[in-house]
């Protein structure tokens, strides 16, 4: 056969356009295919925060509310020397004492403290302080403190005077009661422990006293 009708059937097919099936995809298929992604059900896209975290530049609520509660570094400095006490040196010394009552007037006398007690620690920076005086006209001061290293929380002070004259008539009721249950007349240890309880920092607090505290059988 003659040469020339194959080299023209040569170029046509090397120079023919592309058929319509294999052109680039149209912008309808491209937007299609895009949508497709972020269907239901699908992942998040990749620039959208999870809903779990918090967004860039703020903090988790739970930080945000632990940084707002400023800390007082007095009572912080307290709590850091504790079991010791700041008048733990004034033990056994007569001087002039103002003990603080919350809701009743505060009580000045002149006496001795006879003994305090706090806990060796205070990990969630709460701790009391319990203490015990006597005055020079044989009463007993009971006080108890609790404090707070948390400068927006302020001392709570309670405290109760035993009068062991017959002639206070808080004194006499207390003497009745116990007369009655245990035939025996009322102790400034037994206003003691009605005061503190028998918690691990009461029993502290008696064991430095002159007195034992212990209950006797036989």
């Amino acid at each position: 056969m003659p040469e020339e009708p194959t080299e023209k059937l040569y170029e046509l097919r090397v120079t023919r356009a592309p058929a319509a099936s294999e052109a680039a995809p149209s912008a309808d298929v491209a937007r299609h295919g895009a949508a497709s992604k972020d269907a239901p059900g699908d992942k998040a896209p990749r620039n959208e925060p999870k809903r779990n975290e918090a967004a860039p530049g703020k903090e988790p609520d739970k930080e945000r509310d632990s940084t707002s509660r400023a800390v007082s570094k007095i009572k912080s400095g307290m709590r850091d020397r504790l079991p010791a006490l700041e008048d733990d040196a004034q033990v056994g010394v007569q001087k002039e004492h103002i003990v603080i009552r919350d809701g009743e007037a505060d009580l000045r006398f002149t006496g001795v403290l006879l003994a305090s007690a706090a806990p060796a620690a205070a990990p969630k920076g709460q701790w009391q302080e319990y203490r015990v005086y006597q005055t020079t006209g044989g009463k007993q001061v009971f006080l108890k403190v609790t404090r707070s290293v948390l400068e927006e929380q302020e001392d709570t002070h309670t405290a109760e005077v035993f009068d062991p004259s017959p002639s206070s008539v808080p004194s006499q009721l207390l003497r009745s009661a116990r007369e009655i249950a245990r035939s025996r007349p009322l102790t400034w240890m037994d206003a003691a422990t009605a005061f503190f309880g028998y918690g691990p920092l009461a029993k502290a607090l008696y064991r430095k006293l002159s007195v034992r505290f212990e209950e006797t059988i036989t």
